[in-house]
């Protein structure tokens, strides 16, 4: 079965405090539903991007470690979920549910199955 990354995002100003125990109720009764219909592989919420450290390759052959994020954005990733879904329409369906409990956007993006061809394929078709 395809694997979806359900993604949500949060403004660099974030303030955890606008999060209510209603809107924590909501996304963990969201969390049950999905397991409860063995969609949900993982989920987790991740920390803010101050945290990050990036890792780049150097002409040299060595590898730079830097503080914080790799892109420089107004919005970072704040958490997500890997679910099973049938197809992308059933994913979107689940992806529906998390941005009303989130209260924020969400991105949804399936997981590359090895078949380059094949994602080329669908890429040109969606573009139509």
């Amino acid at each position: 079965m395809p694997q979806y990354l359900v993604c949500n995002y949060i403004p660099d100003n974030f303030d955890p405090s606008t999060v209510t125990e209603a809107m924590m109720e909501e996304i963990h009764a969201l969390n049950r539903e999905m397991i409860a219909a063995g969609v949900r592989k993982f989920a987790c919420g991740i920390a803010p991007p101050a945290n990050a450290k990036t890792l780049r390759k150097q002409s040299d052959g060595k590898v730079s470690i830097t503080d914080g994020p790799y892109t420089e954005t107004k919005e970072h990733l704040a958490g997500f979920w890997v679910i099973n879904a049938g197809d992308l329409e059933e994913a979107l369906e689940w992806a529906k549910l998390t941005t009303v409990a989130q209260q924020r956007p969400i991105e949804v993006l399936p997981f590359f199955d090895g078949d380059l061809d094949n994602a080329i394929r669908a890429n040109a078709s969606d573009a139509q």
